[in-house]
């Protein structure tokens, strides 16, 4: 039985903020090319970064020169996070869901101006009973880490929490791991599987 859902954030919850924030680079001059390969593709930086090797600081003073722009890091933060919002259907089905007895779980690899500069506008947090962020656990996804962190701290059963991921490896280790997980393929989707294993929504 279900005690305990997994709900993503980008792309889901919060669903353009990384595109918009690439336009706004683009309006600043940075190629989409660039954009995507220090912000999403510098596969070394970023993952010292969501595991907490590095500061907020660090890395944006690191991304300000490859784009070669004369932003402070806090401008750069700041720029990111004015091209999020929230998708009002998703967070409506995270209260909806706790409201019947579910409890409400993040598990992301992150960075803490993200988290924070999301906090601090949206309160989104508060919707939620447990947030497994990469940062604080020193690991990204895939890892036994992480994910024992998410079993832990839900205080259910591996079986008793949905994890649902758009990358696939991510999926393979939750249900290594005990976890109820399936590839996301849409928010619909999402919550068909979701009454499929007998959630009430």
């Amino acid at each position: 039985m279900v005690k305990a859902i997994t709900f993503d954030l980008d792309g889901v919850y919060f669903p353009n903020g990384k595109a918009n924030f690439i336009k706004a680079l683009n309006n600043l001059g940075v190629s989409e090319d660039e954009a995507n390969r220090v912000f999403l593709k510098s596969d070394e930086m970023n993952k010292l970064y969501k595991m907490g090797k590095m500061t907020d600081e660090d890395f944006w003073s690191w991304a300000n020169k490859e784009w070669r722009l004369t932003k402070t890091p806090q401008e750069l933060m700041d720029l990111l996070i004015n091209g999020y919002n929230v998708d009002e259907k998703v967070a409506k089905t995270v209260r909806q869901v706790r409201k019947n007895g579910y409890k409400t779980l993040i598990c992301s690899s992150n960075f803490p101006a993200r988290i924070n500069g999301l906090q601090k506008k949206f309160g989104f947090l508060d919707d939620f009973d447990v947030a497994v962020l990469s940062y604080q656990v020193g690991e990204n996804k895939p890892s036994n880490k992480i994910f024992g962190e998410l079993i832990s701290k839900a205080e259910v059963k591996p079986e008793e929490i949905v994890f649902a991921d758009d990358h696939e490896p991510n999926v393979l280790f939750a249900k290594d791991m005990g976890i109820t997980a399936f590839v996301y393929e849409g928010f619909d989707k999402f919550i068909e599987q979701l009454k499929n294993l007998g959630v009430k929504i």
